[in-house]
């Protein structure tokens, strides 16, 4: 790597500086690993609360995670480097395929009893949202830490 292969390329979906898409990301991440844990927990327990609480922590996860995908999109179309690196394509195309996933376990809890949904599918899909977050999650850092997308080169020094 030469000199020119650290600068920063920064965001376009920004506010004041700041990229959007990782101030939303937390979110969607919380509130779906929440809605593993509260299935676990209605496993666990038998007690109908943890269903439904999986049930608003999945609709939370869902919506929030539209809103990160948007800002996220943003970012994929408008700087061509993301598109060229397979970081930025699984990373985009993972975290499509963990919001359709959570949308599909929330749609199944509501169309039934939301007792019933949870053991075993709903964990089991739960559980794969987790998965693909930690596979995406962990390339998310590399398109920020690795290949500097994002980020502001400090051109004051200090």
């Amino acid at each position: 790597m030469n000199a020119s292969d650290y600068h920063g390329t920064p965001s376009t979906a920004a506010v004041g500086g700041h990229p959007i898409h990782p101030m939303l990301v937390m979110f969607p991440i919380a509130f779906l690993a929440g809605a593993l844990a509260t299935d676990l927990a209605f496993w666990g327990t038998g007690d109908n609360f943890w269903a439904r609480a999986s049930v608003w922590l999945l609709a939370a996860g869902v919506i929030m995670g539209v809103l990160a995908a948007v800002a996220g999109l943003i970012e994929f179309i408008a700087i061509s480097r993301v598109r060229s690196l397979t970081a930025g394509w699984v990373h985009f195309l993972g975290n499509a395929a963990a919001i359709l996933i959570a949308l599909g376990n929330l749609l199944y809890r509501t169309e039934s009893d939301p007792s019933a949904a949870v053991v075993p599918f709903g964990i089991i899909l739960s559980a794969v949202v987790v998965a693909l977050f930690l596979v995406t999650g962990w390339l998310g850092g590399e398109l920020v830490f690795r290949h500097r997308i994002g980020i502001i080169d400090n051109k004051g020094g200090g």
